[in-house]
């Protein structure tokens, strides 16, 4: 018997009325009671659209689509569970899979989204299918980024990329390695269309190999030297399906975020190594900032930046301390006291100053290290000339450096976890607009040498954000995952992550 023939009776209301059913932690269930509005073969079509969820980042198995041999066998059962499937499907395409990540400071959830006006829609349309499609392409650059998803599994599904061999010493172009050079051709070819049509040259990395090495750099947020090291072979051999996951976590980040008003604020992209001031969608101002280590990454947060610090001194951190400083004591006690670090230890709860080169540094253990330091206000101190300050839990800050050989490289993950500029006096005239400076005021009070605080007429909101995947029309930017935020991500939306037990609006 045909799937129209068998479906056809039910279609005059037979199914039991269940609708706006709770269960699984999830939001209220939209079930109608029949067909309604929508044919049978409706049903199998949206039930044939959540099979394909994973072309918007989400697995379809977590979903219980029941197959459409359940439809002819139990019908009423099948047409329970395609609508209780499709209201769980579309509440993560709306509301986000992740309602909080875990740990993401930088993601808020719009809490006005309305999710009930969805739930109508998915049982009032004739063709609910086309709401899941509307859904999925609500996000910010959500075809881009699905565009280059689909492309992502695709290479997984076809075995992925090949991995190059790790040998002795960097690729340089003009060299020939018979292991390592088809290699990489192999592997750049599996996204680059340009050298998948070029001459192979073999063993030889040759100039089209070279220029697509540069291309791929260029993409990844490396130096586009052309030379393959360590760092680059290092994400050349990444599998793919890093990538679909770094995609995945793109688009569940932008379900239903919290959109900025029109205040000025501070945006930081930390894996972009970027800082954007904006007003509304209003680029004022872009400059490249260098922010935490791996090692000692930068967290995501919010704040607002209310102090300018012209002059800082630096109360070095005792991790600083210990693996930065205690080195470079150890070699040259008198070089770090000429670059204004003062050493200090607590007797009787009083601060007292100590010479360096009194102090048998071979015997000072990092582990135990007893001293504190400080280091004056200067052109050799760390946090350079200004330093604006945001009041947060985890005391990071913006500031200058003396050391500006770093904003070049697009590469640019080197600090203990503060953002520093690359135009702070550029950041100085537009946060203290309206209060009188220019910089000839702010030359005075550098030259003075005197640490001197401002306070800020208008405070402005910052935001410390972990964005590795943006968009530019249909361009598709993607920067490396350096602290493995997205990782975690995509891991904790396949356990599901948290859910919310709510037929009305977001939580």
């Amino acid at each position: 018997m045909r799937r129209r023939d068998v479906l056809s009776g039910l279609s005059a209301g037979l199914l039991p009325a269940m609708a706006w059913a709770q269960g699984g932690g999830q939001a209220g269930s939209a079930v109608p009671a029949g067909p309604g509005p929508q044919s049978w073969d409706s049903v199998f079509r949206l039930a044939a659209r959540l099979r394909k969820l994973g072309q918007d980042g989400l697995d379809p198995a977590a979903y219980a689509v029941p197959p459409d041999a359940q439809g002819a066998s139990e019908p009423a059962v099948f047409h329970t569970a395609v609508y209780q499937a499709a209201n769980a499907a579309l509440g993560d395409l709306v509301l986000g899979r992740l309602r909080q990540p875990s740990g993401r400071a930088d993601i808020l959830r719009d809490p006005s989204t309305d999710f009930t006006r969805w739930q109508a829609e998915l049982v009032g349309l004739p063709e609910p299918a086309t709401l899941i499609d509307r859904a999925a392409n609500v996000p910010e650059g959500a075809a881009a980024i699905r565009s280059e998803l689909a492309k992502a599994a695709g290479l997984v599904a076809s075995g992925g990329w090949t991995t190059i061999p790790v040998g002795e010493g960097t690729l340089d172009p003009g060299m020939t390695d018979a292991a390592r050079i088809p290699a990489l051709r192999a592997r750049l070819k599996a996204e680059d269309p340009v050298l998948a049509a070029a001459r192979d040259g073999g063993a030889l990395y040759d100039a089209p190999l070279e220029a697509a090495v540069r291309r791929w750099q260029a993409a990844s947020g490396l130096e586009a030297d052309g030379r393959v090291g360590a760092i680059s072979l290092g994400l050349l051999n990444r599998p793919a399906s890093s990538r679909v996951a770094q995609l995945r976590v793109a688009l569940d980040m932008r379900r239903n975020a919290l959109k900025p008003g029109e205040e000025r604020r501070i945006e930081v992209n930390i894996p972009d190594y970027v800082l954007l001031v904006q007003e509304g969608d209003r680029v004022l101002m872009r400059m490249n900032v260098v922010v935490g280590k791996p090692a000692r990454a930068t967290p995501t947060l919010r704040a607002r930046l209310t102090t300018v610090q012209f002059n800082p001194t630096w109360g070095v951190p005792e991790r600083n301390a210990r693996e930065d400083l205690l080195p470079r004591y150890r070699r040259d006690p008198a070089g770090m006291a000429a670059k204004g670090f003062r050493l200090y230890s607590v007797v009787g709860g009083e601060r007292v100053e100590v010479d360096p080169a009194t102090v048998d540094w071979s015997a000072v253990r990092t582990d135990r290290f007893p001293y504190l330091i400080r280091q004056d206000a200067g052109d050799e101190n760390a946090l350079g000339r200004i330093k604006f300050i945001m009041p947060n839990s985890d005391d990071i800050y913006l500031h200058d450096t003396p050391d500006r050989r770093l904003f070049g490289r697009p590469d640019r993950a080197f600090s203990s976890g503060c953002i520093r500029l690359g135009l702070p006096d550029d950041l100085l005239l537009l946060v203290m607009e309206g209060m009188g400076w220019d910089m000839a005021r702010a030359q005075r009070v550098y030259d003075s040498k005197q640490t001197q605080s401002v306070g800020l007429r208008r405070p402005l909101p910052v935001r410390l954000h972990y964005t590795t995947v943006t968009t530019e029309g249909a361009r598709v930017k993607m920067r490396p995952d350096i602290y493995g935020l997205d990782a975690a991500y995509a891991r904790e939306m396949d356990r599901g992550g948290l859910r919310v037990a709510t037929a009305g609006a977001a939580r």
